[in-house]
């Protein structure tokens, strides 16, 4: 099977520290024969850097060239999305990174361009990749089937961020060149002095929403409560219910060392507990803890996933070029995605009218 021939819109953070090189090290299966970047001198260096074949000025002139078979996106948050259904319509596979939409109708434009021109388009939830995630999803579901541990009767997630790089000090070209000017097109139930706080809150808590979807096989079941956040959208509480059952979202953030995110899957037995690497740690994958206390013993146990030393952010693209490869589905679907979408539109919704309530 011949590989699989990639472009890469964007030069910025996420591209250089992650996806680029992943790709690259999967050269076994892909090659980057192409990268795309506005800011000619960055994409210039880029390019020289790894020694890309192809570069270009914007993403429409990669999406013109014919041999691209599939292209990886990280842009801008709000044009992105367009920049995929760019890709979409020009016949192209496309790898996006989160988040796949600032509202409910560029999302649901995004599915339809996917389904207009018969190619697919992946999310970078890189937390289903996670093998320690992927092993209490395993142990969870084996639970629910032998009925042993009970109903599920209450999920909590924690996520009080900080310090998320783990100092990753690969190397990153930079240069003076300004960043694009970019026309975003806001949701119109979004006040222009919340603009800010939205895009912070749904920039990091879509994996979160992702993830207990993920976790419970809720797909579109899931419906917020309440949500109780402050000014800043950064900490707070959010309730939800996900498959018929309540889950708590806890944000916030402070200065630290560590990446403070867990989750905490109640049954009526015992439960499964998530801790949460630092994101960009390399090959460690997130804690697992299970309390068995239906057991005569009542026993504790830490389990480590036997593929345990891998990354996920490289299994996610090994995911992509493997699924596209072989016509297999998504790991991380767009169709699903768009769930996250609509959860953190009424997530703020109801943050908005939380506020207006205490006025």
């Amino acid at each position: 099977m011949s590989k699989l021939r990639m472009g890469y819109i964007g030069c910025g953070f996420m591209a250089q520290k992650v996806h680029i090189p992943n790709i690259l090290l999967l050269q076994e299966s892909c090659e980057l024969v192409a990268i795309a970047e506005v800011r000619s001198e960055l994409g210039r260096k880029v390019q020289q850097r790894w020694g890309i074949p192809k570069l270009y000025r914007d993403h429409l002139e990669l999406a013109a060239d014919p041999s691209i078979e599939a292209v990886a996106v990280s842009g801008h948050y709000a044009n992105q999305g367009e920049i995929a259904i760019d890709l979409l319509r020009a016949g192209k596979y496309v790898f996006l990174e989160k988040p796949m939409a600032i509202m409910l109708e560029q999302a649901q434009r995004i599915v339809e361009a996917e389904r207009e021109s018969g190619k697919r388009l992946m999310l970078g939830y890189m937390k289903r990749f996670d093998a320690g995630n992927l092993l209490a999803k395993e142990m969870l579901e084996g639970y629910l089937s032998s009925g042993e541990m009970g109903a599920v009767r209450y999920i909590r997630n924690s996520g009080i961020l900080s310090e998320w790089t783990a100092g990753l000090d690969t190397p990153m070209e930079t240069t003076d060149e300004p960043m694009p000017q970019t026309d975003v097109r806001w949701p119109d139930w979004l006040p222009a002095e919340h603009r800010n706080a939205y895009i912070g809150y749904l920039q990091q808590y879509t994996h979160n929403v992702n993830l207990l979807r993920w976790l419970t096989g809720a797909g579109d079941r899931v419906q917020v409560v309440s949500a109780k956040l402050d000014v800043q959208a950064n900490w707070g509480v959010v309730v939800l219910e996900v498959n018929g059952v309540t889950a708590t979202i806890e944000s916030g953030s402070c200065s630290g060392h560590e990446w403070n995110e867990h989750t905490t899957i109640y049954m009526d037995g015992g439960w499964i507990r998530l801790d949460s690497p630092v994101l960009l740690l390399r090959n460690v994958p997130a804690g697992v803890e299970v309390y068995e206390g239906f057991k005569p013993n009542k026993e504790t146990r830490k389990l480590f996933p036997e593929n345990g030393r891998t990354w996920p952010y490289k299994e996610e693209m090994r995911h992509f070029i493997e699924a596209v490869r072989n016509d297999l589905p998504f790991g991380a679907p767009a169709a699903d995605a768009v769930n996250d979408v609509r959860v953190l539109e009424d997530i703020f919704k109801k943050h908005l009218e939380s506020m207006a309530k205490a006025q």
